[in-house]
């Protein structure tokens, strides 16, 4: 023990100690909304609905307390300390979440799920979507949404490219 200490005693100081390697880093937060929807694709019938969706498929719709959890990645700024201000991550996620979507019908008030049945994977693209546009560039690596405590979609950007 005592030559570990006698050796980083000794060992070069200053100009010759390398500087830190970047760290990257994840950096998440959470919001909550609340929007009611009803699952429904016009590409089947009204049976074929009901028996897909069950009661989700309610011609009144459902709601939900969703909750939202974003996470960028990317570098630890040297002088700020910081791979992102969280103030200007909760200003993103106002605009790309909270605005769009809170207390909404998702069906009837947002125009993405005219066409597209507001499953919450869906949702979760939606999201990604949307804060894609207002993030810096290669900084998303993770939508999380919560429908409920047991139904959790997690989405990366990722697409499947068919071959043909």
């Amino acid at each position: 023990m005592e030559r570990l200490r006698e050796r980083a005693r000794t060992a070069p100081r200053g100009a010759a100690m390398a500087r830190p390697a970047a760290r990257l880093v994840r950096v998440s937060r959470a919001v909550t909304f609340s929007a009611c929807h009803r699952l429904h694709s016009k590409s089947l019938s009204n049976e074929e609905n009901r028996k897909l969706f069950g009661k989700c498929n309610n011609p009144n719709g459902h709601g939900h307390n969703y909750k939202v959890i974003v996470t960028v990645c990317g570098e630890v700024d040297p002088v700020s300390g910081m791979v992102i201000n969280l103030t200007d991550l909760k200003e993103y996620m106002q605009e790309a979440i909270m605005e769009p979507l809170d207390h909404k019908n998702l069906d009837k008030d947002v125009p993405y799920f005219a066409e597209v049945v507001s499953t919450t994977e869906n949702l979760a693209v939606f999201i990604w979507e949307n804060l894609k546009k207002l993030l810096p560039v290669g900084t998303l690596y993770k939508v999380k949404v919560y429908e409920t405590d047991q139904n959790i979609v997690v989405y990366k950007g990722e697409e499947i490219t068919s071959e043909k």
